[in-house]
């Protein structure tokens, strides 16, 4: 017994510095992640930001009267095709 704390009473200095270096290191390395993860909170906020100064836009032109009359003339374009279509299906079979 008294040759293990003979053996422990001149390492002390060495294992307490070791215990301080790998503290700090642990600090460190805390620090660190609190960094990275503030970082990436006002990456999510700023997206965020962003995404919802679209939807209100999306919501401004829903909203607006001129809406339905962009709908009635894209459903206007949709069916103009397809008679183009069907007509030039028409016109290959009497051919």
């Amino acid at each position: 017994m008294t040759d293990i704390l003979a053996l422990c009473i001149p390492l002390a200095p060495f294992l307490i510095a070791a215990l301080a270096v790998w503290t700090r290191h642990q600090r460190r390395m805390a620090e660190m992640g609190v960094t990275a993860t503030a970082e990436k909170a006002a990456q999510y906020a700023a997206n965020n930001a962003e995404l919802e100064e679209r939807i209100r836009v999306l919501e401004r032109i829903v909203t607006d009267g001129s809406y339905d009359v962009a709908l009635q003339i894209e459903a206007l374009k949709d069916q103009k095709r397809v008679d183009e279509l069907s007509q030039s299906v028409q016109d290959r079979k009497v051919n």
